[in-house]
């Protein structure tokens, strides 16, 4: 049981390291002054799922559910 809790426990801060770097690399949400004069509303507004800040969110979120899940894990106490 030590191992696998040793080897969960990397995996957990591998997973909180690349959480960090990835909400890092975002962009803020605010638009701006360009949302007063129709600017946000552009080809890359419109598509922005297919870019690269669309991949940034759905990695976040698959990252964070599994440092929950991780974290729910190792205090379980079924390692102790």
């Amino acid at each position: 049981m030590d191992i696998l809790k040793t080897v969960i426990t990397i995996i957990f801060v591998i997973d909180c390291i690349a959480l960090s770097a990835i909400i890092l690399l975002q962009e803020g949400k605010s638009d701006g002054l360009g949302t007063i004069g129709g600017a946000a509303d552009t080809y890359w507004g419109h598509n922005k799922g297919r870019s690269m800040e669309g991949t940034l969110v759905k990695v976040t979120r698959v990252v964070a559910v599994l440092f929950l899940l991780f974290a729910v894990i190792l205090n379980l106490g079924v390692f102790n």
